[in-house]
């Protein structure tokens, strides 16, 4: 087995490369002048199990490029199979026509990485599941519920925690948090009116009094959270946490989420952070290292994955 690491979340391929006790292998990444992505594998990888991790995250453009490339490195280098472990999967948001002539991001992307030449996909915590049906290839979406839970666990008094969805569309994933957590669930619901902006309407659920966790999969501007967090406290909330799987946190997210009234906003490390993300008093990240690296012995093993959640 060979772990290969792109560029884009350095961080958390070491912490894999780590967890396994299995070297990363030497790759060069690289740019000419004009940006053009080269890729030299140096390293024998003939007849290999190869796990290619790299985020589609900011640039997303260049990381998925970065990605594709590597993939089509290791396929003229004859490797047996590659998975690309991919922990946020860029353009996820893009399932579904938005409106007239508009794309379906996700499926082209899908389609992209299939013919690049990987056998296999591991990520986590797609933004909607049937993303995984987009892939003509077997492909693994790891739930984080079971790392947030335990986190959750190990810092709060559950007997007085409510889980809370902060759209309509997340109800699925918060009532998983909730059950492994045995707490009841809450809902915001919220009308967006632009890209970027939402203006939250109501809660549905009984808050008051109740330490509320907001769980998600994806903050981007953090407007949907503070928003959220206004409303939770305004219907009498003792307090408000958000635990999200991906900080996108892109623009002005995280000055907005230090001057929010929320608690903490706790992401994994899906996407490296960026120095804005140490710096806050009110990030905190946990590492999805073990949960990737474990998924990734289990698929080299032959073994289930899905008995991870179980």
């Amino acid at each position: 087995m060979k772990l290969v690491s792109g560029n884009s979340n350095r961080p958390l391929a070491e912490a894999i490369s780590q967890y396994l006790d299995l070297p990363l292998t030497e790759c060069a990444v690289r740019r000419f002048a004009d940006q053009e992505v080269f890729v030299e594998i140096r390293e024998n990888v003939r007849g290999e199990d190869v796990f290619v991790i790299q985020s589609t995250s900011y640039p997303a453009n260049d990381n998925l490029m970065e990605l594709l490339i590597i993939i089509d490195a290791l396929v003229r280098a004859s490797a047996r199979r590659i998975t690309a472990v991919v922990p946020y999967f860029g353009y996820a948001r893009q399932d579904r026509k938005m409106g007239g002539r508009t794309p379906i991001s996700a499926k082209l992307v899908a389609n992209i990485i299939t013919r690049a030449g990987a056998d296999r996909v591991l990520t986590v915590d797609l933004h909607a599941g049937q993303i995984q049906g987009f892939f003509d290839i077997p492909t693994d979406n790891l739930y984080i519920a079971p790392v947030m839970s335990r986190d959750i666990k190990e810092r709060y008094t559950l007997d007085n925690l409510m889980v809370v969805s902060p759209d309509v569309g997340g109800v699925v994933r918060a009532r998983e948090l909730a059950k492994r957590i045995d707490a009841p669930l809450a809902i915001v619901d919220k009308r967006r009116e632009r890209p970027g902006e939402s203006e939250v309407m109501n809660i549905i659920g009984n808050v008051a009094g109740r330490d509320c966790i907001l769980f998600d999969d994806i903050v981007d501007s953090g407007g949907t959270l503070c928003n959220a967090a206004d409303a939770l406290l305004a219907a009498d909330a003792k307090s408000v946490a958000a635990f999200i799987t991906h900080g996108v946190l892109s623009g002005g997210a995280v000055a907005r989420i230090e001057a929010s009234r929320l608690e903490e906003l706790v992401i994994t490390d899906s996407i490296a952070a960026t120095d804005a993300i140490k710096q806050a008093d009110k990030l905190r990240v946990v590492s999805i290292a073990p949960l990737i690296g474990e998924a990734i012995s289990r698929t080299a093993l032959e073994k289930s994955v899905s008995s991870l959640f179980d």
